[in-house]
């Protein structure tokens, strides 16, 4: 059974970390300010005749992820391994659906498509493997009779076999960055850590050799004159022109011509009309996103609770970091969201999930936090 812990809004209000609360909260502010900006472009694009329906089904996501963020940031511990295993369960089975019967777009079925809206199950894997993975490592130092660290390293070789059969290698890669962050601070033996890393680039190495579009993402990273870099070209020409204090919302001409400005290339948009300040300051909210997630983590006793919120904001830094890397020409490609910020429902949705996670483990019961 899975019970709400806070049942009065005074008692979660008191408990929770309002500073991670109000961080998250800017976040899916920019997001809907960038919609706005981006939305009416993108509809052109795609033959839209409402210039704002990307900003309409944006605000709805949006809305439907800060009920899911209050709900779980109710939740005790036991109902959250419960949530999270559920979720993880549900992931993986829609995952081998997504693979036998998906919706195929570039070669890649990553999407269900159900009663008009298309659902991403991987979305929903990160935050739940992360935390299930959490519980077990802490079980297996607690002493617990079930093998928890093999039974975690199972799950992560499922999902990532899953996750490649779409294919979808930036989740993959992304989910063994997350994994192996909590596999790392939960102090496990080198040995187990070797082998995730030679599991690790047994996979690149494997996609490299049998995935012939990593292969050519790659190549065109590496060598700009080998194929076509029209995306991450015009990106850098809207980043460029923006300058320090952009050219004025809604005056952005980049995006126009942008693929997936409302999505993957958000933060271009961004750049563009609000200029380098804007996107410093999108960045900061991230690093105090994360710095705070940590910050609270050390202090923790609870190392279940360690393990899983320092994984979640693993998640939430890596996932910016490869986005804005992207869009900055780092990086090749991922078709990866910028968290709470691009267009996507199951994205945003899967991130007031995780959001929620991470303040329901954060708040102060007591004993929860080391004396100062």
């Amino acid at each position: 059974m899975i019970a709400i812990e806070a049942r009065h809004f005074g008692d979660w209000w008191k408990s929770i970390d309002r500073t991670l609360l109000f961080v998250v909260l800017a976040l899916i502010s920019v997001g809907l300010i960038l919609s706005l900006a981006s939305s009416p472009a993108a509809t052109v694009r795609e033959s839209i005749a409402d210039p704002f329906h990307f900003l309409y089904r944006h605000s709805f996501f949006a809305a439907v992820s800060l009920v899911v963020l209050l709900v779980v940031s109710s939740l005790g511990h036991r109902s959250i391994r419960r949530l999270c295993a559920l979720t993880l369960v549900g992931s993986l089975g829609l995952i081998v659906v997504t693979v036998l019967m998906g919706h195929e777009v570039g070669g890649a079925s990553r999407w269900l498509h159900l009663a008009g809206f298309s659902l991403q199950p991987s979305e929903f894997l990160k935050p739940s493997l992360i935390v299930i993975a959490a519980w077990l490592f802490a079980e297996a130092r607690n002493g617990a009779p079930i093998p928890g660290r093999v039974i975690a390293f199972g799950l992560y070789l499922t999902s990532v076999v899953l996750l490649m059969m779409q294919p979808d290698f930036g989740q993959s890669i992304l989910i063994t960055l997350c994994f192996g962050g909590v596999f790392f601070v939960a102090g496990l033996n080198w040995r187990w850590m070797l082998g995730l890393a030679t599991t690790a680039t047994a996979g690149v190495i494997s996609a490299w050799m049998f995935l012939p579009y990593v292969a050519t993402r790659v190549e065109r990273f590496l060598n700009p004159d080998s194929g076509d870099r029209y995306q991450t070209e015009t990106a850098i020409a809207a980043i460029s022109r923006g300058g320090v204090m952009g050219v004025g919302p809604g005056e952005g001409i980049i995006k126009r011509s942008l693929p997936d400005s409302h999505s993957d290339f958000i933060f271009s948009v961004a750049a563009e009309e609000f200029g380098l300040i804007a996107s410093l300051a999108i960045i900061g909210l991230f690093s105090i996103l994360v710095a705070r997630a940590w910050m609270n983590a050390l202090k923790l006793t609870d190392h279940f609770a360690q393990l899983a919120v320092t994984g979640l904001a693993l998640q939430f830094g890596l996932q910016a970091v490869i986005n804005i890397g992207v869009n900055l020409d780092l990086i090749p490609p991922k078709g990866m969201t910028l968290p709470f910020i691009s267009y996507g429902g199951s994205s945003m949705l899967a991130l007031g999930l995780g959001a929620g996670l991470m303040l329901a483990l954060t708040r102060r019961r007591p004993g929860a936090y080391l004396r100062a």
